[in-house]
């Protein structure tokens, strides 16, 4: 397969990888998962790579900077066009950050910058806003700080408790990351300081009679 090379770091159960892939099996990606890197063993993430034939790759250090060094040296190794965070709980180190700049994304369960860090949803709740939703965003050095991308916003309901509200959320997230990262390997997202341009599709070329 050719086109977009991607790994995906995770640590949970990995629905937004699932999403990944299945984009590219239908071809809403024109890509690949060349990798699928995590800090957690048992992480049901790496269980869906595995189905889907994907190499996996855990990386396990106690110690911060050794787990960051090694992270660096497989990303290196591996040279991926685009590195996804996909359930990704640790966050990268400057060095991660700088050597891949403007090829890390982040999918986020709020409108940024509201509700940044963990538990965006249960913010979103205490604090009693009527919409939510998710961001993708480029990864700068900052939690939840980087240019954004995409955003998808759904309505809070009366009724809404954590649970239900982290379930429509992670629908729109699923669509929001598959079409960022189709953007991307079409080569439609231009960086301008903290603005991300979407860039119109190129002409279809002509067929020659």
């Amino acid at each position: 397969m050719t086109g977009l090379r991607m790994a995906v770091l995770v640590s949970g159960r990995g629905s937004n990888l699932q999403a990944i892939i299945d984009g590219i099996q239908a071809q809403k990606i024109h890509g690949e998962i060349i990798a699928v890197i995590s800090d957690k063993k048992e992480a049901y993430a790496l269980e869906r790579a595995q189905q889907a034939g994907i190499r996996t790759i855990v990386i396990e250090e106690a110690c911060r900077e050794a787990f960051q060094r090694t992270l660096l040296d497989c990303l290196h190794d591996l040279e991926p066009d685009l590195i996804l965070l996909a359930g990704f709980m640790r966050l990268l180190s400057p060095l991660v950050i700088q050597s891949f700049p403007g090829r890390i994304m982040n999918i986020h369960p709020s409108l940024l910058p509201s509700f940044p860090g963990l538990e965006a949803q249960r913010q979103a709740l205490e604090y009693g806003v009527k919409v939510a939703g998710c961001t993708v965003h480029f990864v700068d050095e900052g939690t939840d700080t980087g240019p954004i991308i995409l955003q998808a916003a759904v309505p809070v309901l009366e009724e809404d408790d954590v649970d239900s509200l982290c379930n429509r959320i992670l629908e729109m997230e699923h669509r929001a990351y598959v079409k960022a990262i189709e953007l991307f390997a079409q080569g439609r997202l231009e960086i301008e300081g903290r603005r991300v341009r979407i860039l119109p599709p190129a002409p279809a070329k002509e067929e020659i009679m």
